[in-house]
């Protein structure tokens, strides 16, 4: 199917969309392979083979405890924070896993097989699953890409799914894969970029299932931030960081008693803080296009709620339209770059992820803020003009340093990026498409070291424990 504004905000469980969600996903595929192929009772084995990033990082970003709950038939966008703690610690306890939640397999993180310098060809989010019988006969196996934003592809199926992507795309009333073609799209039926995305999302849902859908998907965002302020201590993974989230919340409660203006940037580091602070916990959080960068947009749109002009009066019908269109429009610019790029870190480097979070941010602002189409445009081309080369090098391959702080800079920019293109007429030097292709050709010629492999940059240079 087309890529959709419900693909780019899906629910998860952190730290990774990439590492931890996409290879869940895969695995729970997998399982659910084995139960309707007829196989399932024939299982005396598993084989799970990781490669590349996903090897070099998967220990930190929780890869081998989410692939464990995917073979027991756990999807990330319904499994819970307490039934993750639970099963896993059952796995750990018996030393068993339920495959397909049936099937008992002596398995565990440790029987994984991990390959962190082999690259398979399609991309460097790779895994292996396999099966055999008592005889050691392969029963079923299946390869799959984690291609970023909880995306998964299977091997030998990358053509038949770009053609069915081609076709889905057809059948939308307003199909477009780069700026410029959506820009096209306003102008010749005088619509907004939300009103655009919105157009194509009614080809699969009604609108009331489409607002119902986003302002679902940003409940969660608030409980994610709820649930975080609630949590004190250190953050998971020996690297001893601290939470700050609820010690912030604690202080601005005392200082900013009436939410002035003057603080809004101590309220959006707060809420970018809070969000990417569960994530690394392995919590409940929403891709926004990532985990990594999953602060970013609930940042952003806290802003737009809390601090734009005219908020203050704003009813809750009011308040939930803006809801609506930011992420329509956060969702819109986010297929340029799930189409023309990458969103992910171990592809092109972290400029996929918090740069393109960053962008689609800045241009959801700029449209509740009464932007045009080419304002919108323009505020996405200059947040993400301002994370190119942006590198993905995790300290001891866990999601906290840089990614959590990195996350508050890259709110700011796009509020910044949005303010910057509305004090403008539209009209600019760089476009939005020539940064998309740029980011990719840069994603392309950087180092394998400062794609999330933690084998370069802070990564190496920060001791670790």
């Amino acid at each position: 199917m087309a890529v959709g504004v419900f693909d780019l905000f899906s629910i998860g469980i952190g730290p990774s969309s990439s590492h931890t969600v996409g290879p869940m996903r895969a695995a729970a595929v997998f399982s659910e392979e084995l139960a309707s192929s007829g196989v399932l009772e024939q299982v005396a084995s598993l084989r799970v083979d990781l490669y590349g990033s996903l090897a070099a990082t998967g220990h930190g970003h929780g890869t081998m405890t989410a692939i464990l709950l995917g073979l027991e038939g756990f999807h990330p966008e319904l499994i819970l924070p307490d039934e993750v703690e639970e099963r896993l610690a059952a796995i750990d306890a018996t030393g068993t896993l339920q495959l397909a939640g049936s099937v008992a397999l002596p398995y565990g993180v440790k029987d994984m097989v991990l390959r962190p310098l082999t690259i398979l060809p399609r991309h460097t989010n790779g895994m292996t699953f396999a099966v055999s019988d008592a005889e050691g006969n392969v029963l079923h196996e299946a390869t799959f890409f984690s291609v970023g934003g909880g995306f998964i592809v299977r091997e030998g199926e990358e053509d038949a799914a770009l053609k069915e992507l081609d076709e889905s795309k057809k059948e939308l009333p307003l199909p477009f894969r780069t700026a410029a073609e959506l820009l096209e799209h306003c102008g010749a039926q005088g619509l907004s970029i939300s009103e655009v995305m919105l157009v194509n999302e009614r080809a699969s849902r009604s609108e009331e299932e489409i607002r119902e859908g986003l302002l679902h998907i940003y409940s969660v965002m608030e409980g994610c931030v709820e649930v975080s302020l609630q949590r004190e201590g250190l953050l998971p993974g020996g690297l001893k960081v601290r939470r700050r989230a609820p010690d912030w919340h604690e202080r601005l409660l005392k200082e900013d008693k009436d939410r002035d203006p003057k603080y809004w940037q101590e309220w959006v580091n707060l809420i970018a803080l809070a969000v990417n602070e569960e994530n690394a916990s392995g919590g409940r959080v929403v891709t926004a296009p990532t985990n990594g960068a999953a602060g970013i947009i609930p940042a952003v749109l806290y802003y737009a709620l809390h601090f734009a002009p005219g908020m203050d009066q704003a009813t809750q019908e009011d308040r939930d339209d803006v809801v609506v269109k930011f992420l329509l429009t956060a969702g819109a610019v986010g297929v340029l770059y799930k189409e023309q790029a990458s969103i992910s870190g171990a592809e092109v480097g972290c400029q996929g992820e918090v740069g393109s979070a960053s962008s689609m941010a800045a241009a959801g602002l700029a449209e509740v803020m009464g932007g045009t189409p080419a304002q919108v445009e323009n505020a996405a081309e200059i947040a993400m003009e301002h994370n190119l080369g942006l590198t993905c090098d995790p300290i001891g391959g866990l999601v906290q340093v840089p990614c959590i702080e990195r996350n508050a800079i890259a709110a700011a920019k796009a509020i910044n990026a949005a303010k910057m293109a509305l004090w403008g007429d539209g009209s600019h030097r760089v476009s939005l498409d020539e940064v998309i292709v740029t980011m990719r050709e840069t994603g392309k010629d950087m180092s394998s070291k400062y794609k999330e492999t933690a084998m370069g940059g802070l990564a190496v240079n920060v001791v670790a424990c």
